[in-house]
């Protein structure tokens, strides 16, 4: 049901038919990367952390990325927690391995996070363990209803990767 979840909100774009189901998995970073043919740093990994009230957050981030728990205190206010995968079924509509900020079963608050914008495109889950759409970052931004690009990570920078995400941050975003 997640992945028609999905399918229905890409229909008001007209893009329900570019969402990508696969025989082999796609549930980690690394299956995604292998599956589509792509570097795991293209894989845009939602992350799920409890809120300051009843609904989650959700951030979006590049696939080498990881939460910097400082950054990600003093950007949102409160300790980086991340919720139990019942909790994420809950509160997204999608089981681990193809949570996604589409198709949500809660009106979840989504920030995307800079590691993305040294990328041109992206392939977020599209509520499965088999599935991901190509996205460019204004798409990306757009479909998912984002309130905002946040700096929340660590470690993609780390792999001379700052030129490149200067180089290919899209004006605007």
């Amino acid at each position: 049901m997640s992945i028609e979840s999905v399918k229905s909100h890409f229909k008001q774009w007209n893009r329900e038919g570019d969402v990508k189901e696969f025989e082999s998995s796609s549930a980690t970073v690394i299956e995604a990367a292998e599956t589509i043919g792509v570097i795991p740093a293209r894989i845009a990994k939602t992350l799920s952390f409890k809120g300051e009230g009843e609904h989650a957050i959700l951030v979006v981030a590049a696939g080498d990325a990881k939460v910097d728990n400082k950054k990600f205190r003093q950007t949102f206010g409160f300790k980086a927690r991340m919720l139990s995968p019942d909790e994420v079924l809950a509160q997204t509509g999608h089981a681990i391995g193809g949570v996604c900020p589409f198709g949500l079963a809660n009106d979840l608050a989504v920030f995307l996070d800079v590691s993305m914008k040294r990328f041109e495109s992206l392939f977020p889950a599209c509520g499965s363990s088999n599935s991901a759409i190509e996205l460019t970052l204004a798409e990306l931004f757009e479909y998912s209803g984002a309130k905002d690009w946040v700096d929340v990570c660590k470690g993609w920078e780390e792999k001379g990767n700052v030129e490149t995400a200067a180089g290919n941050a899209v004006d605007g975003i």
